[in-house]
């Protein structure tokens, strides 16, 4: 059985009953959790706590080493937790997020100049009510901008006809990443400018994350090398808040991101400071992680919690825009290359060498992950 992250979630229950079920969609099907009644709440520091991440960068292995006993135990923990001092320019941020909102404003007319919608491996736009994160809780309220992994945008490439066809074969499927978005001043160079930015700090945390499992820093360099890396930038519109603690009574109520895990290794995302985000702690509570100027929000994938035996947990979260203002949030989905595979590793097995996973392709893994999404829209008709 699935363990409790690398879910999509949905809930259920009587409005007499403490808690409810929380229907998810996992790799391996449909599993249950039991969620709490109770208000939203803020996070505490010790659920979600900011990590001074600027010692990644350090010679000194030492100090890299102080900061990956941190990561370690926030990821043990909730599977959140935000990061500052983190090499991110503001100048790339602010650039990004303003030329984000100079196309949302767009008429539809011209955004849809930029459709994405017509296979998986494009980048560019969706519309409003074409996403469904959760089948169960509809469709959800907001737009999207992607841009997927293009070689031609990793500094670190510098021949991408040299790249090994087995790598080759999963990058540039799709449509290119700023094709019919001439119209938008500044938008190419301001989002390429913070994707390199993005790709730059997540290799960097992926040694960080290795040092976090007592391994040597460079375990995974070969395994991103040509990554599964994605910048969506979301645009959510304000929503009613619900009735209820969890605003399922309601029938009108929506979501602006439904319940969900995230399918790679980890995420890094940076949010305005509107507010929304909603992360289901180990208790089965909904908390919200506030905004934190300066920070980047970084949670655990169900890669991690795969090659970590469960040691490291991949998080149930949503959002929810209730501010009745518009939101932007833009987060970096970070994984292994498509053609890599996930193993638990060696220092993870459990008693007697046991593994709670089997050996997954990646590109296998994303497949079931997004098979098993829409066999749970399935169930609804």
């Amino acid at each position: 059985m699935e363990s409790k992250g690398s879910e999509t979630a949905t809930i259920s229950g009587g409005s007499g009953s403490e808690t409810m079920k929380l229907r998810l969609a996992s790799g391996n099907g449909t599993v249950t959790r039991n969620i709490l009644r109770t208000p939203l709440r803020d996070a505490l520091p010790s659920e979600i706590p900011v990590i001074d991440v600027s010692p990644i960068f350090s010679s000194s292995l030492d100090k890299r080493k102080a900061v990956a006993r941190q990561i370690h135990d926030a990821a043990s923990k909730t599977g959140f937790f935000y990061i500052n001092n983190h090499g991110i320019p503001l100048d790339h941020i602010n650039g990004a997020h303003a030329a984000c909102l100079g196309f949302f404003r767009q008429h539809f007319a011209e955004k849809i100049k930029a459709d994405a919608t017509k296979g998986p491996f494009d980048s560019g736009w969706r519309g409003p009510d074409t996403q469904r994160v959760n089948p169960d809780e509809g469709a959800d309220v907001r737009e999207t901008y992607s841009v997927l992994y293009d070689a031609r945008l990793d500094p670190t490439v510098k021949d991408p006809a040299s790249i090994p066809e087995e790598a080759a074969q999963y990058i540039g499927l799709g449509k290119p990443a700023f094709e019919n978005t001439e119209q938008v001043p500044h938008f190419e160079d301001n989002l390429k400018r913070h994707y390199q930015s993005c790709l730059a700090l997540a290799r960097a945390m992926t040694r960080a994350f290795a040092l976090s499992l007592d391994l040597p820093e460079d375990v995974f360099d070969s395994k991103v090398q040509y990554p599964d890396a994605s910048l969506e930038i979301n645009f959510y519109p304000p929503i009613a808040k619900g009735s209820g603690a969890l605003g399922v009574e309601n029938p009108d109520a929506r979501v602006s991101i439904g319940s969900h895990t995230d399918f790679l290794l980890f995420t890094m995302l940076w949010q305005d400071n509107v507010g929304g985000l909603q992360v289901l702690n180990y208790e089965g509570q909904w908390i919200a992680a506030r905004p934190i100027d300066g920070t980047l929000v970084v949670n655990i994938g169900d890669y991690l919690q795969r090659i970590t035996n469960d040691k490291y947990v991949s998080t149930v979260h949503r959002a929810k825009n209730w501010s009745g203002r518009e939101r932007i949030s833009m987060p970096f989905f970070w994984g292994f290359g498509l053609h890599e595979s996930c193993q638990v590793l060696e220092n993870c097995l459990g008693e007697g060498g046991t593994s709670s996973y089997e050996e997954v392709r990646c590109v296998d893994w994303v497949e079931r992950r997004l098979g098993h999404l829409f066999d749970m829209g399935d169930q609804k008709k």
